[in-house]
């Protein structure tokens, strides 16, 4: 007999405590069962790829690459990189949230070892005039990565913090209080960040100081270095490391991250296709679990922990901040691949570029895009409002085709399925339940910055998004340009952009374009819509609306100062609207 839905719901609880346990005890591994550095594997990943993540493993420091932009054999009182936290602020059986029995999770970054030294890192954190230490933590190989988990963590203070090795390295940050008490709670909204141009990011990190938000989020491609995954992690983390050290920061992991130019990871089956439109992984399943252990696991604990195909993990999962109660999604790892699955309409299995294209016959019956375990969860996560706010759902890629020239100037496409928007019922279903929770959707990928206001059953009838420009625009410039040039229905009035308004994307979807922030001139560093984006939820703020206004900012990475001297954003932005629309 088939099982009970009780039965089931048993099965899947048991399960979810089995994987839990499972990553419980992975962490809590003693140094003393790691091999010593000299025996290390060289290729770790198997005799397949000999050289992923190569310029970190085996003897690292006899090959450096002439295309390393700087040498990972640093001082050794410089070892540690960099290192980011998330606090979790636990709810008490389904009550508000209690910020004075919370867990921090810290990750720290470390450059490559060498054959003697501990691999062992160790956090303190300082009591009065003191520091004291409170977690020990391996240094994992390969990554070079190391994780602390602290429980009973109190919330309603800042804490000094410093991460150590050895005797002489240190790095030192701090954990800051949750903001509970703010009537405004930022977020800085960050992704594509080119390996084509290394060095700093000093403009950048200037202007996230200056705005000083709550919590950072980088929503993927933090690197483009697609096969040497811990060197790129540790260049971004060098990159943003002075705005990351002393605030909350999710970084999620996007298609560049683990080594593909576009990701549909169709529940994380083997992909026979380099370019992954077949769906699923084109490197090992090791390889992906470690770059999503560097990037995800400060995250709050994923609320549904049981792998997918070939034992990837996930990391879905919910970040309580000031009160706003922030879905941290997985847009790609359950997403079906195109290639076999619908018919090619175009030179690409992902590329649409004929409008006569009929649209029913790629939105078709079993396509997956959040996935069904993620689905469920993100209903009961819709619902819960105890001690919260407003909601908000952060992930990798926006839930439609906001873009009409790809590349280049004269790369006109009508769809691109790399995008949300496809399929068209599974992003209708997402938006359904982001509706109901009446939140707001935060993104990057597209490399151009855009806000509108979804709709699914008419124009404006579902949740307004942003999706942030790219950190640094130089892999793959996109413009918004519709063929027609013409304005759309409710433009928005005395907007320097010229077209705003009500249309569909290239897949029938409804849009409401508020803004938009085409570049110039993708040759000129100055003029290829670099920058960074900025959310606040402000709850005083009620002149849109009884429960508060949320600002969309958009900042270019150089600085475009007004005639006073003081530094101005693209054209169109700010942006206002209400926290929880109405209709």
């Amino acid at each position: 007999m088939p099982p009970t839905t009780r039965q089931r719901s048993t099965f899947r609880k048991v399960a979810v405590a089995l994987g839990t346990l499972c990553l419980l005890a992975r962490m809590a591994e003693s140094p003393a069962t790691e091999p010593p550095l000299e025996d290390l594997d060289p290729a770790p990943f198997g005799a397949e790829f000999p050289n992923l993540d190569g310029w970190t493993t085996g003897a690292w420091w006899t090959k450096r690459a002439k295309q390393q932009p700087f040498s990972l054999d640093v001082p050794r009182e410089k070892v540690i990189a960099f290192a980011l936290y998330t606090v979790t602020v636990h709810p008490v059986h389904g009550g508000p949230p209690t910020p004075t029995d919370a867990t921090l999770k810290l990750t720290t970054q470390l450059f490559p070892l060498k054959p003697g030294e501990l691999r062992e890192a160790r956090l303190e954190i300082r009591r009065g005039e003191a520091w004291e230490e409170v977690a020990r933590s391996v240094v994992r190989y390969p990554g070079w990565d190391a994780h602390f988990r602290v429980e009973h963590w109190d919330a309603t203070r800042d804490h000094a913090y410093r991460v150590r090795h050895g005797d002489a390295a240190i790095f030192e940050g701090l954990v800051r209080r949750d903001p509970a008490d703010k009537q405004s709670i930022s977020v800085g909204v960050l992704s594509c960040n080119s390996s084509r141009t290394p060095g700093s990011r000093e403009e950048i990190v200037a202007g996230l100081r200056a705005a000083n938000p709550d919590l950072l989020f980088f929503a993927g491609d933090q690197s483009y270095r697609h096969e040497q995954h811990t060197y790129a992690w540790i260049e971004f983390g060098l990159q943003f490391r002075d705005v990351i050290r002393d605030r909350p920061t999710v970084t999620i992991p996007d298609d560049h991250d683990v080594g593909h130019p576009n990701l549909w990871g169709a529940g994380g089956k083997k992909a026979l296709r380099k370019d992954g439109a077949d769906g699923g992984y084109f490197f090992p399943a090791s390889y992906v679990n470690m770059v999503e252990r560097q990037q995800t696991w400060h995250l709050p604990d994923p609320v549904d922990p049981v792998p997918v195909d070939q034992g990837i993990g996930v990391y879905f999962t919910r970040l309580v901040l000031g009160g706003v109660d922030f879905a941290i999604l997985e847009d790609r790892k359950f997403k079906t691949g195109p290639a076999g699955t619908i018919p090619q309409m175009g030179p690409r299995p992902d590329h649409i570029v004929d409008p006569a294209y009929d649209r029913k016959a790629i939105d078709l019956p079993g396509l997956e895009l959040l996935g069904q375990r993620q689905l469920a969860w993100l209903g009961r996560w819709a619902d819960a409002w105890q001690g919260i706010r407003a909601k908000c759902a952060l992930s990798q890629t926006a839930f439609c085709g906001a873009v009409h020239l790809h590349g280049k100037l004269d790369n006109r496409l009508l769809a691109d399925l790399d995008c949300n928007g496809w399929p068209q019922s599974g992003r209708n279903e997402a938006l359904r339940i982001l509706t109901r929770a009446r939140a707001t959707h935060l993104c990057g990928d597209q490399h151009l910055a855009v806000v509108v206001q979804h709709g699914i059953d008419a124009h404006g009838d579902g949740p307004w998004a942003f999706t942030a420009p790219a950190i640094v625009n130089t892999i793959y410039g996109r413009w918004w340009h519709p063929l027609d040039e013409r304005s759309g229905d409710n433009a928005v009035p005395n907007s320097p952009l010229p077209w705003t308004g009500d249309y569909e994307d290239g897949l029938g979807n409804r849009i409401s374009v508020a803004a938009y922030a085409n570049p110039g001139d993708v040759a000129d560093e100055k003029q290829r819509g670099d920058g960074y984006g900025i959310a606040r939820f402000d709850f005083a703020d009620q002149t849109r609306g009884p429960d508060g206004t949320i600002t969309f900012e958009c900042w270019p990475r150089f600085p475009r100062p007004d005639v006073d001297g003081r530094p101005t954003q693209y054209p169109g932005w700010p942006v206002h609207v209400p926290m929880k629309p109405s209709k």
